[in-house]
């Protein structure tokens, strides 16, 4: 209330106010590490989807309904009439920076609560990495559904193929998008915060067969820069590029694993091991 009644004593006596402090997302929103949304979502040709190797580096996380922001900067384009929020939200704790499409968010004066979180049952989370088997792999992506309003914001200047429109949605998850997808976004959105994530499942001197007899339904196997997804006794499940998401037979993936990585009790980002960590 002080800072409403302040910011309309700054108007009435003429100051120029350039931002406000926060923002709230009502919808899914797409967080970028840049502030050309338009270079990535149409490129030179109005009509691309800006990728390198394949992926869409720019992407970072898609924000769920109910994600609080501070706004930090806002950057124009007046001959686009355009803005863009540069901002930090305690739901993607990461360093570098983040910026929104100032259309896709609501303009706060007082700091928004934070986003409610609750953590689906077990079943529950099980039946949607189900659902999500067969979905393509996008990097940064968490919702795997896409937002068909990207091609109502950033409208491609001709007709799109197939693939192109599910990049341009940002449809498909990555690998821990995946989980973060399944756990209502109560997880670690990267796989850097997973390695000591919950407790950790001793298995460093296990054989796979030993490290299969300890494991349970949603157990992390993190490794660097990847994580796979304990589906049940016998199944994993993740999301790889090229690949999307699927599943392999456990002992398969773990014997595959164990060619060029040791597991371990606790993660090294010096040696070459992979961790499991128990985290419901």
């Amino acid at each position: 209330m002080r800072f409403k009644l302040l910011l309309l004593l700054l108007v009435f006596f003429g100051y120029k106010v350039q931002a406000q402090p926060y923002a709230y997302a009502e919808d899914y929103v797409p967080v970028l590490n840049t502030y050309d949304f338009f270079l990535v979502f149409g490129g030179e040709d109005g009509s691309t989807v800006k990728l390198k190797d394949g992926l869409i580096a720019e992407m970072e996380f898609i924000a769920f309904p109910g994600t609080a922001f501070k706004v930090h900067e806002v950057i124009e384009f007046e001959d686009r009439h355009l803005k863009y929020y540069r901002v930090t939200t305690e739901d993607y704790d990461y360093p570098g920076n983040l910026y929104v499409d100032s259309r896709m968010v609501k303009d706060m004066y007082e700091q928004p609560a934070k986003r409610r979180k609750f953590v689906p049952k077990k079943e529950d989370m099980l039946a949607e990495l189900n659902r999500l088997e067969g979905y393509p792999y996008m990097w940064g992506g968490n919702c795997a559904d896409g937002l068909e309003f990207m091609l109502k914001y950033y409208k491609p200047k001709k007709k799109l193929t197939k693939e192109m429109r599910d990049l341009w949605m940002l449809k498909g998850v990555d690998c821990s998008g995946l989980l973060y997808q399944a756990s209502n976004g109560c997880t670690p959105r990267n796989t850097s915060s997973m390695t000591t994530y919950g407790k950790a499942v001793e298995i460093e001197g296990k054989t796979a067969d030993e490290i299969i007899n300890v494991l349970q339904p949603l157990d992390l196997i993190v490794l660097k820069g990847h994580v796979i997804i304990v589906y049940d006794e016998n199944t994993v499940i993740e999301s790889s590029p090229g690949t999307g998401v699927h599943k392999t037979g456990i002992k398969a993936r773990l014997e595959r694993l164990m060619e060029t990585l040791t597991p371990a009790n606790e993660f090294s980002k010096t040696g070459k091991v992979f961790v499991v960590r128990r985290w419901p």
